[in-house]
Parts: structure tokens; C-alpha cells; sequence
């Protein structure tokens, strides 16, 4: 498992530019580093951030 960042803010940005070069859906990325999909999506709103699937992006 990829350990991700605690920071929120170095949580939004390695999750957003490892979707944007490597990753097609959120799903995926979760799968690949072995992540907890909801939990993900809770500490970034938690920062105002929510994902978007058409922009495979958190905005």
C-alpha cells in the first residue's frame, strides 16, 4: 500500500496529480494504492473539496 499524505492540503494535491497522469477514475486509484474510497472522499470535503467524475479531478 501507498502511504498517502495526512496534510489535507498534500493529500488534494498528490491524489489530483496522480489522477491526472496515471489514473482514469477515482475507483482505480483507490484499488491500485489499496485506499478506502470513502474515506479519501470524506477528508477532502472536509477541505471543501469534492470529486468530480467528469473531470477526474477533486475541485
Amino acid at each position: 500500500m501507498q502511504e498517502l499524505p495526512k496534510d489535507p492540503m498534500l493529500l488534494l494535491s498528490v491524489v489530483n496529480t496522480k489522477l491526472r497522469d496515471y489514473y482514469s477514475s477515482l475507483d482505480a486509484f483507490c484499488e491500485d494504492v489499496d485506499t478506502d474510497q470513502d474515506e479519501l472522499i470524506r477528508r477532502l470535503k472536509e477541505i471543501d473539496y469534492e470529486y468530480d467524475r467528469l473531470k477526474n479531478q477533486f475541485v
